[in-house]
């Protein structure tokens, strides 16, 4: 990604002139001519004329003036406010140029900041949204079992059809996000070495509790700064004594994960 930009002045939301405007009056200062100028920026004359008419009339006070004719005939040069602004406005175009070049040398870090944002702006019924890249792909017959890494290092298994990862397009090292839903999450506090059947379980501590009439809402903070919502019935609650800072699992399976890329 390269970055790029031009400098437009305005005045009360009209538009005096940008760069082409601007090499325009510089060239009448350089050739004391409305023709020359026209043809040293690739103008027509009339064309160069109204823009010049149209900037005299925006900038309230004439910025080309005609010359009084002389031994060699009259001409056409710049006022001193015409002067004030061609300087100004270099100034300031090459302040912009030097911004934007900044910017561009941290084009990476900016292009993965605007897949960010487009996510952050993603809606979505599911309260947890997890973003990542494809660690492991194995595909199957019918159906392709994804594995997705996400902040602090931890790993989100899913199932979803050969055809859904196919137009996907993934494949190890892709970018993609994951959606699960609170209601398919079950919360554990004391598996020890329980095995289960259910490929996920990412484990953390019980940040906040949202009791209800009759579910509550668990917010688990996970290792690397994550966070994972699960809703439970507030007796189930009551009977994990949910605390915040408790050590608690979310546990769900991989037929519940929703895969998605970045459009």
């Amino acid at each position: 990604m390269e970055l790029q930009g031009n400098v437009w002045l305005t005045i009360d939301g009209q538009k005096l002139g940008g760069q082409d405007r601007v090499a325009l009056l510089a060239a009448v200062a350089a050739t004391g001519s409305i023709t020359a100028a026209a043809k040293t920026v690739g103008m027509s004359y009339k064309g160069a004329w109204d823009a010049i008419e149209a900037m005299n009339n925006l900038a309230g006070e004439p910025l080309v003036e005609r010359a009084a004719g002389g031994k060699g005939g009259g001409g056409t040069r710049l006022t001193g406010r015409g002067a004030q602004l061609v300087e100004n406005f270099r100034k300031v175009d090459a302040a912009h140029r030097e911004f934007v070049a900044h910017l561009s040398a941290q084009s990476h870090a900016l292009a993965d900041d605007f897949l960010l944002l487009q996510r952050m702006k993603m809606k979505t019924s599911a309260r947890n949204q997890f973003s990542g890249k494809v660690v492991s792909l194995k595909r199957g017959a019918v159906n392709d079992e994804v594995v997705l890494e996400i902040v602090g290092g931890q790993h989100i298994v899913a199932t979803i059809t050969r055809d859904s990862s196919h137009s996907l397009g993934l494949d190890v090292g892709v970018e993609a996000f994951a959606l699960i839903k609170a209601s398919s999450i079950v919360v554990a506090t004391e598996l020890g070495d329980v095995k289960l059947s259910a490929r996920n379980r990412l484990s953390g501590k019980v940040s906040r509790v949202l009791p209800g009439a009759v579910n509550t809402e668990v917010s688990i903070e996970l290792p690397g700064g994550g966070t994972i919502a699960a809703i439970v019935t507030r007796d189930s609650g009551e009977a994990l004594a949910l605390a915040v800072g408790a050590e608690t699992s979310a546990i769900f399976k991989a037929s519940s994960v929703i895969i998605g890329t970045p459009a």
